[in-house]
């Protein structure tokens, strides 16, 4: 018995590492440029800055002007070294503490939101070393041939302040609260309605089932991480005098973000999601 149950785990977590992986890895190729430009309006400092974006139409164009098409892939590196560890860890810990929590007194619809808070908390624990060399990299305005590398950014980063938080871990706290925040919406937002939704036994139709409720659990968890997303991005990218640090933590940045600049700023990516949805609509 107590050798079936590691080779069960380990099972387990190699499914999760492949599945996860492979998918992961599709979805950073497609979307990685509008992460590119999500972190470009995140990081900039209102539109009176004359180099700053005006519209989501604008930082396409500007970008592909002067940086080309390969300015899109900025940064692209790191996430996808990042991808198979990260999914492995998200979905394996979370079902996990959803084992723990089980034996709980607590209710299965709070179980599932604390087992995706734990698995958020710790994905942000392995992933934000990656995030913070993706967005110095995504912040660079030069053109693709004259960026360094991944490897050269994050040994610049090393060398010149270390591993902590003023280093490679820079902007944790928003990264713990990021993905702890999602994935606590996500997870407990989605089983509790997939389960109250009945299955439906044509396979067509159950597809979209999953399909409709991962598409909204993922639109409401991002609308509320977004402000985390933001005090990220501002961490981790170029601070608006060198050498002096403006942002530091997270809800330090989220105060200082809204009395500078206002409420709309920290929904900043909001704006461009929702004109995308427009040039779609208008485009069908």
């Amino acid at each position: 018995m107590s050798s079936k149950k590691p080779q069960s785990m380990l099972r387990e977590a190699s499914h999760q590492i492949i599945a996860g992986g492979s998918a992961g890895l599709v979805e950073i190729c497609l979307m990685h440029p509008l992460d590119v430009v999500k972190t470009r309006f995140q990081i900039q400092r209102g539109t009176s800055d004359p180099t700053s974006y005006k519209s989501l139409g604008d930082c396409f164009r500007t970008i592909f002007r002067r940086e080309g098409i390969f300015g899109f892939y900025k940064g692209i590196l790191p996430p996808i070294v990042a991808e198979t560890p990260k999914r492995a860890v998200k979905f394996f810990t979370f079902e996990q503490y959803k084992k723990v929590l089980n034996l709980t007194p607590l209710s299965p619809g709070v179980a599932l939101s604390a087992a995706g808070l734990g698995s958020g908390l710790t994905e942000a624990l392995v992933v934000n070393p990656f995030e913070v060399v993706k967005v110095s990299l995504q912040a660079n305005r030069d053109s693709f041939k004259e960026q360094p590398s991944s490897f050269s950014q994050a040994r610049r980063i090393i060398k010149t302040d270390g591993f902590g938080l003023k280093g490679l871990n820079k902007g944790l706290t928003s990264t713990l609260g990021r993905h702890g925040v999602f994935n606590m919406i996500y997870f407990g937002f989605y089983f509790n309605v997939k389960d109250a939704i009945p299955t439906n036994p044509d396979p067509t139709l159950e597809f979209l089932r999953k399909f409709a409720i991962g598409m909204v659990s993922g639109t409401i968890s991002s609308c509320v991480n977004i402000p985390f997303d933001v005090a990220k991005s501002r961490i981790q990218g170029p601070q608006p005098v060198p050498g002096e640090i403006k942002y530091r933590t997270c809800f330090q940045t989220m105060a200082l973000v809204y009395r500078e600049e206002g409420s709309l700023p920290l929904f900043t990516f909001m704006e461009s999601v929702q004109q995308t949805g427009a040039l779609v609509s208008a485009g069908s």
